[in-house]
């Protein structure tokens, strides 16, 4: 099973930047699509992006064209960058890794978008 763990988080003014990572360990990490999630107050976990194992990515509406994921796989690390920040942006972002109707999840990371 694959251990995942978040960092990158913070408290960003509107408009601003932050990068998220995950760093994968304890399997192969080439065999698992993987995705980033989140999780505000009171409302359900959703996705936010998602890149599979050949690259392919996808996105929530509310994000494109703002968000990019993107995968190392020289070091077992996905990334998310998060540029145009937005208050409706702050949640709890989840690292997410899939393979054959399993998931894992890691710890969460805090983002916060407030002037």
């Amino acid at each position: 099973q694959v251990q995942l763990v978040e960092s990158g988080g913070g408290l960003v003014q509107p408009g601003g930047s932050l990068r998220l990572s995950c760093a994968a360990s304890g399997t192969s990490f080439s065999l698992y699509a993987m995705g980033w999630y989140r999780q505000a107050p009171g409302k359900q976990r959703e996705l936010v992006a998602r890149i599979t194992r050949d690259g392919s990515t996808n996105y929530a509406d509310s994000v494109k064209g703002r968000f990019t994921i993107s995968r190392d796989g020289t070091k077992n690390i996905i990334y998310l960058q998060m540029n145009s920040l937005k208050p409706e942006d702050t949640a709890v972002y989840y690292c997410n890794a899939a393979r054959l109707g399993r998931d894992s999840w890691g710890q969460g990371t805090q983002v916060t978008v407030s002037s």
